[in-house]
């Protein structure tokens, strides 16, 4: 990348896009900040957009540096929040963050940049990329714990051509040591957690306000019902927190796990056993898949994950269309339909699909 090139980063108001702007600033390119707004929904003051936008407003004043706001609530509420709760409504457990980066960070945010005249845009994911003569290359961080490939795998290939990821070879302590370095005013605030439109509200709460609870019967495995769930929607597979069947009669003193959704019956299957038979898979489909990379022939070792910090898993592939097939060495727990399956070659991002059924191979 020339020096002096025009770098348009995206700012959060955190560390990692503060420290972002100022590296990029830093190897003499000019910089610019661009902040969006996703959400505007907010009447009991539980996301933080305001908050974090003064954040990014004093980053650039230290910077020097301009900065741009945009609102995008219409798009993110069109193209996230809709699938986000129709979703749900099915039975799903999504993933918003990858929906958010697919949708509107590398779509609209990126055609803005460019118009402003950005050469290049940049923001904090922890991720690396090269671009060489075949398009980008999209490769794990190199702090494995950070990593957000994950999130970043669902992007399509062209949409990461003229992105940069500065942070992808530096640990999270790294940046917040050079955004204390440098004076940033943010170099000690907390991580944002959770989704911006839900933010520490409860989250059953926030989704009886779009969705409809649907009461029905916590079955165990031999079929004995338990109790009533307050709806299939607001469970997901391996929980066991919250679904109030302690103390059964018979049972022995351990927790109960969701083993299984039963859609057509309205039933949580829930069982004491973590490993049970329902909840393990050895095999998963992911449809669509969005490809990153030529598509490896079939039978050849890769990795994958199902889920954002899990250790990579051994699997092989097959499926060059619309839906491919994981099979995994070793049984899988958890393997939740909405989420997420990504690949690797080593370090490379092959690219990723949604899980839409799992099972025994």
């Amino acid at each position: 990348m020339p020096a002096g090139s025009h770098v348009v980063v995206g700012m959060s108001g955190g560390v990692d896009s503060s420290v972002t702007a100022y590296l990029l600033q830093e190897q003499g390119h000019r910089v610019s900040g661009l902040f969006m707004v996703n959400w505007t929904e907010d009447e009991q003051g539980y996301c933080t957009a305001a908050e974090d936008f003064q954040d990014a407003r004093r980053v650039c004043e230290e910077l020097g540096i301009p900065l741009h706001r945009v609102d995008f609530s219409k798009e993110y509420r069109e193209r996230v929040f809709a699938r986000f709760l129709a979703d749900y409504a099915a039975g799903k457990t999504p993933n918003p963050d990858v929906l958010c980066n697919r949708e509107v960070k590398f779509q609209p945010f990126r055609a803005y940049a460019l118009r402003l005249g950005a050469d290049f845009i940049a923001t904090g994911h922890y991720a690396r990329i090269e671009h060489g003569a075949d398009g980008p290359r999209l490769l794990r961080a190199v702090d494995d714990n950070k990593d957000q490939t994950y999130f970043l795998a669902g992007v399509e290939r062209a949409q990461l051509e003229r992105v940069l990821f500065p942070l992808g070879g530096l640990t999270k302590p790294q940046v917040r040591a050079i955004a204390q370095r440098a004076g940033l005013p943010v170099h000690r605030k907390k991580d944002s957690t959770g989704i911006c439109f839900i933010g520490e509200r409860e989250f059953r709460a926030f989704l009886a306000r779009y969705l409809r609870p649907d009461p029905g019967p916590i079955l165990d495995d031999a079929g004995r019902e338990l109790g009533r769930h307050q709806g299939l929607m607001y469970y997901t597979l391996g929980q066991r927190r919250g679904l109030g069947v302690g103390g059964t009669r018979g049972a022995r003193e351990a927790p109960w796990y969701v083993v299984a959704k039963d859609a057509a019956r309205n039933a949580l299957i829930v069982s004491q056993d973590a490993h049970h038979s329902l909840l393990m898979a050895s095999q998963l489909v992911a449809a669509p898949f969005n490809w990153l990379a030529p598509v490896p022939s079939p039978g050849t070792p890769l990795l994958a994950r199902i889920r954002h910090r899990q250790a990579p898993q051994s699997c092989v592939a097959d499926g060059a269309g619309d839906a491919v097939t994981v099979r995994f060495r070793s049984a899988q727990r958890a393997v939740v339909p909405g989420q997420f399956c990504v690949l690797y070659a080593g370090e490379r991002c092959l690219g990723g699909g949604e899980i839409v059924s799992a099972g025994a191979v």
